[in-house]
C-alpha cells in the first residue's frame, strides 16, 4: 500500500507528518511513501532528502491523494482535503473529533477511515504513538524560552560588581507533559519555580524535578489521574474557589506564569483571571498553552500577543510546536510510524484494522462507514503512582519488644535446626559404620568452618558471588586439610592439589575485588 504526506495548508503550518528517516522505517514496513513537494520545506526537509530515501515526490495534492490508500498530515483536514477523500482510504492526523463532529461525518460520509492522533489512549503501550505529548513537550518547553523573551530579565540569580540580580519565579499551572517540560526548562535556567495541579499523584514528580508544589488547603478526594486516562478531572466548585485564592496569593510575588490546564473534549478552564493579572508586576509575563482552547488566562486572545494596561505580556500563541518544526516534525513522525507499525503486524505493507487493539479502537474514530467515536475505555488503565504509606516512628518501648521478639524467634529457629541436625546425627550414627561417621564428621566441620569463616568478611572486600565461591573454596581447603595425614599417598597427593587451587581461588578472588574497589577509589 502507498502512505502520502500531503504539504499542510493550515496558514502558518511548518510541521510534516514524514521525515526522511522515517520514510525509511516505513519503507521497511512493505509501504510505498509519496510526499508533496515542498511539503517538508517549513520543517527543513528538501524534497531531494526525501528523494534520497526513496520517496516519491509528487508535483500536487491531488495527484497524491488519488494514488495513496493512507494519508498522513498533522492538522485536521479543511474543505478541499474532505473533498479529495476516497471511499476506504485511511486517514491519519489530529482530528478532535469532540469539537470536530460536523468534520467527522464529512469524512465519514467519504467513507475515508479516521484515526485521530489525539486519541490515543494514554496508556503505556502507547506512549510511543502519544502525539499529543510528544507535541506538549515541545510547547512546554517552547512556552519558557517565549516567556524569557518578553521578560526582559535573568531567569537565575546573580551577585554581580554591577550589583545584585535575583532569580526569576515561574509558576507553571497544570503539570502534564508541557507543564513538566515547562518545569524542568525554568529550573535548568535557575528560576525558583512553583508548580500547581489537581492531580495528587504528580507531586512527587513536580518536586523530583527541584520545583515546588503548591499544595491546597482543601480536604477533597481528588480523582485518580489512572482513572480518567492520565489527563485531569473536573474539579469541585469549592476547590476551584479554594485554588483560585491562592493564585491571588502568588500572584503578586512570581514574575512568571505558564498555564497548561485541559480537560478532554471541554473548553480550557480560566485559572488566570483578570484580577490576577492586574496584582501582578509590570514586567511580568503569561504564556497561555491553552489558547486554542479557549486559554486558562482571562486577557488571552488566540494567536496574539498583548500588553495589559499594567504592563503584563500575555502571550496566546497556538503554534509552539511548529516553532520547533524541525523538532516537532520528527517526533511526530515517529509516532506516525509507531501507529503503522500496530497497523501493520506482518510487516507486509498491507493495514490490519484490529478494532480489539485498545490502541487502534481508542484511536479510531470513524470506520467502515460508521461513527466509532466516543471510543470506549481502555480495558488497562494509565499507571499512576501509588501513594506513600505514611511509616509511624516506635517509641522506645516498642523498639525493645520488637527486639525482644525478634530474638526470641531467632532463638527458637535455632533451636529447632540444631535439635533437628542432632537428631539427624543421632540416626545415622546409630545404623552407620564408623569409617563412613569419620568421612560424615569431617564433611560437616568442613562446610561449617569453612562457610562461617569466608561468609563473615565483610560484604564491601567481595561480592556475593564470590562470596559463595570463596566459600565452596574455604569447604574444600578444610576438607583438604583433615585429609592430607592420612596414610595414603593417592589420597595425600590429591589434598594437596586440592589446598593449592582452592587457595588459588581465593587469593584470586580478593585480589580482583581489591582491583574493582580501587576503581571507585580518588587517586
Amino acid at each position: 500500500m502507498k502512505i502520502g504526506i500531503p504539504k499542510e495548508i493550515f496558514p502558518g503550518e511548518a510541521r510534516v507528518a514524514m521525515t526522511p528517516e522515517s520514510a525509511v522505517l516505513l519503507q521497511k514496513l512493505g509501504y510505498e511513501c509519496l510526499i508533496e513537494t515542498g511539503a517538508g520545506i517549513g520543517a527543513g526537509f528538501s524534497d531531494k532528502s526525501y528523494k534520497d530515501a526513496g520517496v516519491t515526490v509528487k508535483k500536487t495534492a491531488n495527484a497524491l491523494y488519488k494514488d495513496a490508500e493512507i494519508v498522513a498530515k498533522v492538522r485536521p483536514p479543511e474543505g478541499d482535503e474532505v473533498a479529495r477523500l476516497k471511499k476506504g482510504q485511511v486517514l491519519i492526523s489530529f482530528f478532535y473529533p469532540a469539537q470536530n463532529s460536523d468534520l467527522l461525518d464529512s469524512c465519514n460520509d467519504k467513507g475515508a477511515h479516521v484515526i485521530a492522533m489525539d486519541m490515543v489512549p494514554r496508556i503505556s503501550r502507547a506512549q510511543k504513538m502519544d502525539a499529543l505529548s510528544s507535541m506538549a513537550n515541545i510547547a512546554g518547553y517552547r512556552s519558557v524560552i517565549e516567556a524569557g523573551n518578553n521578560f526582559g530579565r535573568f531567569f537565575t540569580g546573580q551577585v554581580t560588581a554591577a550589583g545584585k540580580v535575583p532569580p526569576a519565579k515561574v509558576l507553571v499551572v497544570g503539570a502534564g507533559v508541557a507543564g513538566l517540560a515547562a518545569i524542568g526548562t525554568a529550573t535548568s535556567l535557575g528560576a525558583i519555580t512553583y508548580a500547581f495541579d489537581v492531580r495528587p499523584e504528580v507531586a512527587e514528580q513536580i518536586e523530583s524535578m527541584g520545583a515546588e508544589f503548591v499544595y491546597l488547603d482543601f480536604e477533597e478526594a481528588a480523582q485518580d489521574g489512572a482513572a480518567t486516562g492520565g489527563y485531569a478531572a473536573p474539579s469541585s466548585p469549592e476547590f476551584r474557589e479554594k485554588q483560585l485564592a491562592k493564585f491571588r496569593e502568588l500572584a503578586p510575588e512570581v514574575d512568571i506564569v505558564i498555564t497548561t490546564a485541559l480537560i478532554p473534549g471541554r473548553d480550557a478552564p480560566k485559572l488566570w483571571l483578570a484580577d490576577m493579572v492586574e496584582m501582578m508586576k509590570p514586567g511580568s509575563v503569561v504564556v497561555d498553552l491553552a489558547a486554542e482552547r479557549g486559554g486558562n488566562c482571562d486577557l488571552t486572545v488566540m494567536d496574539e500577543k498583548i500588553v495589559s494596561e499594567n504592563g503584563v505580556t500575555v502571550v496566546g500563541y497556538t503554534d509552539f510546536p511548529s516553532r520547533m518544526a524541525a523538532q516537532s516534525s520528527t517526533l511526530y513522525a515517529n509516532n506516525i510510524r509507531h501507529m503503522m507499525t500496530d497497523l501493520t503486524p506482518e510487516k507486509d505493507g498491507q493495514v490490519v484494522h484490529n478494532m480489539e487493539d485498545d490502541v487502534i479502537r481508542g484511536a479510531t474514530a470513524s470506520f467502515e462507514g460508521d461513527i466509532t467515536f466516543p471510543p470506549p475505555p481502555p480495558k488497562i488503565k494509565a499507571i499512576a503512582a501509588k501513594p506513600k504509606k505514611a511509616i509511624v516512628e516506635q517509641t522506645p518501648e516498642e523498639k525493645r519488644a520488637a527486639e525482644i521478639a525478634a530474638f526470641k524467634a531467632a532463638t527458637r529457629t535455632q533451636a529447632t535446626v540444631l535439635g533437628a541436625g542432632a537428631l539427624l546425627m543421632l540416626l545415622i550414627g546409630a545404623y552407620a559404620p564408623a569409617s563412613f561417621m569419620q568421612h560424615f564428621i569431617v564433611f560437616v566441620l568442613a562446610c561449617f568452618v569453612g562457610f562461617q569463616v569466608i561468609w563473615n568478611v565483610s560484604h564491601s572486600l567481595h561480592t556475593p558471588l564470590m562470596a559463595v565461591t570463596n566459600a565452596v573454596s574455604g569447604i574444600v581447603v578444610l576438607g583438604a586439610l583433615l585429609q592430607i595425614g592420612s596414610g595414603n599417598w593417592l589420597v595425600v597427593v590429591l589434598a594437596s592439589i586440592s589446598v593449592l587451587i582452592a587457595t588459588i581461588n581465593i587469593v584470586g578472588g580478593f585480589l580482583v575485588t581489591r582491583r574493582m574497589l580501587a576503581m571507585f577509589q580518588r587517586s
